[in-house]
């Protein structure tokens, strides 16, 4: 089962941030420190088999796998917009962490084909129920993965540093 207290170290180096620049895209900040910030959840649950799974949920737009995230919200705390988003792309309810595991960066493309680059807090999601109806139901495909499937299937590497991480905490807590 995961834990919810933060990992430590789980920052992901300039290097590995985003992958290659999008073609045609401009990416508007140099510096990490203008990143424009965004919050998500890492949703897990204990399997049938007793062996941890994670939820991820396509993005509308590229349709690769990612976890449900999104921009702060205005009267919210960090993990309570994660928690929103959790509902409103996978229609997940559950304990949210209110400390993150770690951060990661992605290079988000805006509908004029330029990228911003985007710092993403995760926090720990432990799922008590999946709703049937949820606001982008329509809109997503949603997943059920090993923690080592989910790391293979997302496609940012900080993203998927914190998935092995987080699989390696609960491995030495179930020793």
């Amino acid at each position: 089962m995961f834990s919810v207290s933060p990992l430590s170290g789980v920052v992901e180096p300039a290097a590995f941030r985003a992958g290659p620049v999008l073609p045609g895209a401009a990416v508007t900040v140099d510096d990490e420190s203008e990143a424009r910030r965004q919050v998500g959840v890492l949703p897990f649950q204990l399997g049938r088999d007793g062996e941890s799974r994670i939820l991820l949920v396509t993005s509308r737009e590229s349709r690769r796998w990612v976890i449900p995230k999104g921009w702060p919200m205005k009267g919210r705390k960090p993990f309570e917009a994660a928690a929103r988003e959790a509902y409103e792309e996978a229609g997940l309810r559950g304990d949210v962490g209110k400390r993150p595991l770690g951060y990661y960066f992605y290079q988000k493309r805006l509908k004029n084909l330029d990228a911003v680059l985007c710092q993403v807090k995760v926090f720990p999601l432990k799922v008590r129920k999946q709703l049937k109806n949820f606001p982008e139901m329509n809109q997503r495909e949603l997943r059920w993965f090993t923690p080592a499937e989910a790391a293979e299937a997302v496609s940012e590497p900080g993203l998927a540093a914190i998935i092995r991480a987080t699989s390696r905490q609960v491995n030495a807590s179930d020793a």
